[in-house]
């Protein structure tokens, strides 16, 4: 008698194509962040680090500026990748995006004010370091506040007018950012236009480490949601009857990517195509599991913006690209590829 079920067959051959897509991942992200440690305008050796052999400077540079310049460009890809997979979800919107929702355009509005007027604020050089990334978290905050506010009645045709709120955010962000532009000097457009292209070039510690909490506790809240957005991909109604609380699912998704992105773009500027392009690239690879999903995409996004901040160190040394260009080399025409392959199906 043949007990074999295929079904059964097919989900284990997945499991596995997905745990060993999860293990190609981490070493891959592992070894894009030896590399970065190790390699820029100057280079360092890590095996002499771990030797004890490393000169003073060597040791300066690695602890002081590499190290903590990869944590932050991982800790960015993870959010905005994982962000992205699971706004996807819960839109179930293969289009969707950190900035489809308005709070990185918040979080931008909030860094604009800071580079044009700061120089207005009577602070220290100490609480001076922090404006900029309280500013844009206070941003992304507000536009959490609206959203919650303003969509809190819909009940579950929230969604849609989340959407409709974050283009109008979208666009409010960029009138205040024209005008900032427009009135700002040649010191301040120049430092403006940079950000918007997004660096991770002057993180410290003392501004990482908040980053790093604000980042990993938003992240840590948004992976239980993996089953339940496996379950709302039959629809909103179905779900419900599988003892989804779509409410509740779409608050936790929402509320945990804006603290994410927010968080983000206060210290690295505007990254763009992160949050779309990186999902997709796990589904192909691993197939459309939210549980595998949603780890897959923090790995990824972790990976390529680790090796797109290599790049933007070292394809001009000694000057350096903005992340967002190599980011946006990348993530348009795959964009284009996207909407391509869409109309086709």
């Amino acid at each position: 008698m043949n007990t074999s079920n295929p079904q059964a067959g097919h989900l284990n051959a997945l499991t596995t194509r997905q745990t060993r897509a999860l293990f190609g991942l981490i070493v891959t992200t592992l070894v894009a962040a030896a590399v970065a440690c190790a390699s820029g305008s100057f280079d360092i050796s890590l095996w002499a680090l771990l030797k004890g052999n490393a000169s003073a400077l060597e040791q300066s540079v690695f602890n002081q500026i590499r190290v903590p310049r990869v944590l932050l460009s991982g800790l960015v890809g993870a959010s905005l990748g994982l962000s992205g997979a699971a706004l996807q979800g819960l839109f179930r919107n293969p289009l969707a995006d950190p900035g489809l929702i308005g709070v990185s355009a918040g979080a931008a509005l909030g860094a604009a004010l800071i580079i044009v007027l700061g120089s207005q604020f009577a602070v220290g050089a100490t609480l001076g370091a922090f404006l900029l990334p309280v500013a844009a978290i206070s941003g992304a905050a507000l536009v959490i506040l609206l959203l919650y506010i303003m969509t809190r009645g819909f009940g579950y045709q929230g969604v849609t007018y989340m959407l409709l709120v974050g283009i109008a955010v979208n666009a409010l962000a960029s009138v205040g950012i024209g005008v900032l532009t427009y009135i700002s000097d040649d010191a301040e457009l120049r430092s403006l236009t940079f950000w918007s292209m997004g660096s991770f070039g002057g993180v410290t510690w003392p501004l990482l480490v908040p980053a790093l909490l604000a980042i990993t506790v938003a992240l840590l809240m948004m992976a239980p949601a993996a089953r339940a957005l496996d379950l709302l991909q039959l629809g909103e109604v179905e779900a419900s009857r599988l003892g989804v609380d779509i409410v509740r699912l779409r608050y936790r998704v929402i509320f945990s990517a804006a603290a994410a992105v927010g968080a983000s773009v206060s210290l690295s500027g505007m990254i763009g195509f992160v949050g779309l392009i990186v999902p997709h690239l796990v589904r192909l690879i691993g197939g459309v599991n939210h549980r595998y999903l949603l780890p897959g995409s923090a790995l990824a996004g972790a990976g390529l913006l680790i090796s797109a901040d290599l790049l933007a160190r070292t394809l001009i040394q000694p000057a350096e690209l903005p992340v967002g260009l190599i980011t946006s080399a990348v993530g348009s025409p795959f964009f284009l590829w996207l909407i391509f392959r869409m109309q086709k199906l």
